[in-house]
């Protein structure tokens, strides 16, 4: 056999894993529904306390293979972005968007939607697939990409935003983009909304700002007066006069910004600038009060760490039963990301202050990267530019309110479809069926559903992020 028709060395494990899987599969009983056992989770919704088949895809964590020639990888779809990262920055490699936090899953990314920095250029993680292996709910693994002669293209498209309903991801092929060693901030004020959605827009058009080339772009929101946006530049050297900042120990990066006009950071440390501290997420831990934080163990700093609090938060209800105590007023927890396009992101952040009033805010602007592409279950104006909106906290209620009634969100989901927005299924959603088909892709999922899960093996997707089964 010549080299060229050899497979590559990871084929073989691979196929070994896929093999594996499948028998686990076909030895599960059926009668239930099909659910990933999974040691780590960014999902911010309850799930029913319901009877599921677990099936154990802990293999499926690792990068197969790096090819620094034609800039890809062959990745696991449970593989975490900390470990890609780890196995792509060595090659002065990096996937083109890489979402903030490190337990995130290329699959989960992929099937999920994840974004970054990188978004108004590089668009969102499923647009960088070249090509994938899905196991669906009848144990069948299709190979499928976005090439006109497959005969599963359908599914490839529909992938994303199908939260593991139509099968999961067990080997991506992604493009990655070359990295320098440094990134090079720049922090911009602005006092209106207006002014901070007619300078995101103008970068993210011209990929510059100030005669400096701009890779990376997102903002943060202090307060209707006090607006950032952050400006990323990988460079090769340190620029002039700035020494590199560490925000993994005692200082908070989201303070710095707030208090700087440049910065420097390692790429490796810029893509995990926010994972130390879950954005600013950490105070509710008491973990960004110095003396608190000087104790703290650097390796607990970090957001898988605080989603295990939050997680024994939620099973034994600690802050709820402290605010009764406290005789404290009852919270709605509002936990979520939403895209509405740029020139209608001052209206949102408008109704956002007077309304509901977390603070602070993450912006990030997002473009389609192909504007010829379809993605069904998500889609946008490929013409038009986005602005992700991210905000994760909880907000009094008034007394007597039911804080599952979930007001706030509803409310947020009322606006955001008012603005010709979208909202992200990672956290609770109220739609209810009409109105979440009429915005996540209805008649062609149905589609999806009948031809890749006949026998209805995995939970659908309304199901699933909307009743929390």
């Amino acid at each position: 056999m010549s080299l060229e028709t050899a497979a590559p060395s990871w084929r073989t494990r691979y196929d070994a894993q896929v093999a594996d899987l499948r028998r686990q599969l076909a030895g599960l009983p059926g009668d239930k529904p099909l659910r990933l056992a999974k040691k780590t989770s960014n999902l911010f919704r309850p799930r029913a306390d319901s009877p599921v088949d677990r099936l154990d895809v802990s293999a499926f964590d690792g990068v197969l293979h790096v090819d620094p020639h034609t800039q890809t990888a062959e990745v696991l779809g449970m593989t975490t972005y900390e470990h890609l990262v780890q196995a792509t920055l060595p090659y002065g490699l990096m996937p083109l968007c890489v979402p903030q936090l490190k337990t995130i899953t290329l699959g989960g990314a992929v099937t999920g939607l994840g974004i970054e920095s990188a978004s108004f250029r590089s668009g969102l993680p499923h647009e960088s697939v070249i090509e994938m292996d899905i196991l669906t709910g009848d144990g069948e693994v299709l190979t499928v990409s976005p090439a006109e002669d497959d005969p599963h293209r359908d599914l490839f498209f529909a992938f994303a935003n199908s939260y593991g309903s139509l099968g999961y991801a067990l080997r991506l092929k992604i493009e990655l983009e070359q990295t320098k060693p440094f990134v090079h901030l720049r922090h911009l004020r602005f006092d209106t909304a207006e002014e901070l959605t007619r300078v995101l827009k103008e970068i993210s058009g011209s990929h510059e700002y100030g005669g400096q080339r701009v890779d990376f772009l997102d903002g943060t929101v202090f307060s209707p007066s006090e607006q950032c946006l952050t400006l990323g530049e990988m460079v090769g050297r340190l620029p002039d006069g700035l020494t590199l900042s560490d925000y993994t120990g005692m200082n908070i990066f989201y303070r710095s910004i707030q208090n700087k006009r440049e910065d420097v950071l390692t790429i490796h440390d810029y893509l995990w600038r926010w994972d130390t501290d879950w954005f600013w997420c950490s105070r509710a831990f008491g973990t960004q009060k110095p003396a608190i934080r000087k104790w703290w163990p650097k390796s607990k700093l970090r957001s898988d760490f605080y989603w295990k609090l939050i997680a024994l938060d939620r099973k034994y209800k600690i802050a709820a039963r402290t605010d009764v105590v406290r005789k404290r007023p009852a919270r709605e927890q509002v936990v979520q990301d939403i895209e509405v396009p740029a020139d209608r992101l001052p209206e949102f952040l408008d109704f956002f202050h007077r309304e509901v009033g977390i603070e602070p805010i993450w912006v990030c602007p997002l473009k389609q990267r192909d504007p010829n592409a379809r993605w069904p279950l998500y889609e946008f104006d490929a013409q038009t530019l986005y602005v992700n909106v991210g905000f994760w906290s909880t907000v009094p209620l008034p007394e007597g309110v039911d804080p599952e009634e979930g007001r706030v969100n509803r409310r947020i989901e009322e606006v955001v479809s008012a603005l010709d927005g979208r909202k992200s299924l990672y956290s609770t959603a109220f739609y209810d069926r009409e109105t979440f088909w009429s915005i996540y892709g209805g008649d062609a999922y149905e589609r999806f559903k009948k031809e890749y899960d006949p026998n209805g093996r995995l939970l659908g997707l309304y199901e699933k992020v909307v009743e929390r089964q």
